[in-house]
């Protein structure tokens, strides 16, 4: 089985971003990603409503990494501190060195490459640090800004299930997209 421990908490680089840990003073940038129904389109969860909705998910978020459970960073870009994204691992399964990829970044950088860029670091990291042997992404069928990042990292689709969602009175379909760490390319 598959042994965590994020501690000390890795802070990574890519080219144009860095991911360090959450802290409270994200808030208010957790607030905008999480309370957004731009961004929470196709993210089938309640929206935060208010800073200590915001604070509460930071909590949650790091007390799995203090557990060595899962790991999820605040992603900025390299010259600014100022949280732009949340993105990392969860749903780890341990007993099969698989977990789950997850991203999320503020509207205004959308569009810049910056999810395609941070995925490639994460997996990197997840392959390479941590020793996964795969990773999957469950994304809703209609988001095909989502897909295109999982393709052009060399994710390849696994399954797609036909209404298999129930939220928001709604019946929608997801799709599992995943990379083995022998198909990574780094």
């Amino acid at each position: 089985m598959l042994q965590l421990n994020f501690s000390p908490f890795p802070i990574l680089e890519s080219e144009r971003l860095r991911f360090r840990k959450l802290t409270d003073k994200d808030a208010p940038e957790v607030l905008v990603l999480r309370g957004n129904t731009k961004t929470m389109q196709y993210i089938p969860r309640p929206l935060i409503e208010n800073i200590e909705g915001a604070l509460a998910h930071i909590k949650v978020i790091n007390d799995k990494i203090d557990e060595n459970l899962d790991i999820n960073w605040a992603v900025t870009e390299k010259e600014n501190d100022k949280c732009i994204g949340i993105m990392g691992f969860y749903r780890t399964q341990p007993e099969h060195f698989r977990t789950e990829l997850g991203y999320m970044i503020i509207p205004e950088h959308w569009g810049k490459g910056y999810v395609t860029e941070a995925v490639k670091t994460l997996l990197d990291f997840a392959f390479n640090t941590l020793d996964f042997h795969s990773i999957e992404a469950i994304i809703d069928s209609r988001h095909a800004s989502s897909e295109r990042v999982l393709i052009k990292n060399g994710f390849v689709k696994e399954a797609h299930f036909k209404e298999n969602f129930y939220y928001n009175n709604e019946f929608t379909d997801t799709v599992i997209y995943s990379i083995l760490k022998r198909n990574f390319i780094k």
